[in-house]
């Protein structure tokens, strides 16, 4: 088994570790902080010029083409400097992909190029709702057909970029008489339609600079034209092309976990306590190993998971034991790391409490590590049956 990277691969590898050295990390503490959104804005346009807002998406509607191995490695690196970059460049990977693989040839051309291009900042997703999180098949928000329109009414929750995106990809109840998940469409809206309502940001623990809104959406008519897929095929578009998200997110999660490590190793090898480096103590060494270690399991994790997913391959299991080893694993590393600077981790003079705040939320987002395991348990059982 060959696990070298290809010459492309290594390039963009390259390139996103250039660019987050040089030009995300140090903004990082200060978008923390709520300051410079506007350079927020300024690095996701240069980051659509470089090619990474449609990684895995055919240059016929200006992606990349590179694969699902290159995103992965491009989020781990992108993730080290700024998480709320990365996961705003993971969303608008996956957005692109959906449409890809379900829109209209128009729609392609019309959405992926946008975002593609940084016309569009942003796209997003509106799938959860306040009452359907991990079930998203209990969702409520419906969409009536009434003559050549469709209309929506609903709310949407969590929603990432939710304020600044140019179009969202949105599930809707279409046949309220069909079984659960079973009448559920897929819509393109874009964010100017009269009834699209940006709701509150909230105020979250981490990943500060990427907004997060609730999305209402109040007699939102829509083309029929707006239709993505077939009509009550949504749910299984949301089951299915959403895997992919997982490895954006546990890509994302081991970026920051090596970015927390990296910090915390290179503390421990200046920091002396009882006369000697702080280092040389067993207890020192043992969590640098054990940490490390982990996340190098994460890392073959996800490059199975997304090599699987390159070559066409069935990928959900893979893709959700890597989501919920390599966020645990990223918890884990910041809090270690944490433990290994002492006070000063707890203090925002370093950016160790940010990795951990910024960590925390990797482990619910893109299916919580409860569902990675519901899943994995029934493929296993599944493969035994």
């Amino acid at each position: 088994m060959n696990l070298d990277l290809t010459e492309e691969q290594r390039l963009i590898r390259d390139t996103a570790k250039e660019f987050a050295a040089a030009e995300l990390e140090p903004a990082a503490a200060a978008l923390d902080r709520g300051e410079d959104d506007a350079v927020f804005y300024e690095n996701l346009a240069k980051l659509a010029e470089l090619g990474f807002m449609g990684l895995n998406v055919k240059d016929t509607y200006g992606g990349a083409e590179a694969g699902a191995v290159a995103f992965s490695l491009a989020m781990t690196e992108i993730a080290r400097a700024c998480a709320s970059t990365a996961v705003t460049v993971s969303v608008n990977n996956m957005v692109c992909e959906v449409i890809q693989a379900l829109g209209t040839e128009e729609q392609k051309k019309k959405y992926i190029e946008k975002i593609c291009s940084g016309e569009y900042p942003a796209g997003a997703f509106g799938l959860t709702e306040p009452g359907a999180g991990s079930d998203p098949a209990g969702m409520t928000t419906t969409a009536v057909r009434d003559g050549d329109d469709w209309v929506l009414n609903g709310t949407k929750l969590f929603i990432t970029s939710g304020s600044f995106a140019g179009v969202f990809v949105v599930w809707a109840v279409t046949d309220q008489s069909a079984p659960k998940g079973k009448g559920i469409s897929l819509f393109l809206v874009e964010a100017d339609t009269p009834g699209l309502i940006v709701g509150k940001k909230e105020e979250k623990m981490g990943q500060h600079a990427s907004p997060t809104n609730e999305i209402l959406f109040q007699d939102c008519r829509i083309p029929s034209s707006a239709l993505m897929g077939k009509v009550n095929g949504g749910f299984r578009a949301a089951v299915t092309e959403l895997a992919g998200g997982r490895i954006g997110i546990g890509s994302l999660a081991l970026g920051i976990g090596l970015a927390a490590m990296d910090r915390a190793t290179r503390y421990a090898l200046e920091r002396s306590q009882f006369g000697r480096k702080i280092a040389e103590f067993q207890a020192i060494q043992w969590k640098i190993a054990d940490r490390y270690t982990e996340l190098e399991a994460a890392r073959l994790l996800l490059m199975n998971a997304a090599f699987k997913k390159e070559q066409g391959r069935p990928f959900a299991k893979e893709a959700s034991m890597a989501k919920v080893f390599a966020t645990e694993a990223a918890n884990k590393a910041c809090y270690d790391a944490m433990q290994i600077f002492g006070g000063y981790g707890y203090t925002q003079d370093f950016p160790i409490e940010r990795y951990a705040r910024d960590a925390r939320v990797t482990t619910i987002y893109e299916g919580t590590s409860e569902i990675q395991r519901l899943i994995i348990a029934r493929e296993i059982l599944g493969e035994f049956s």
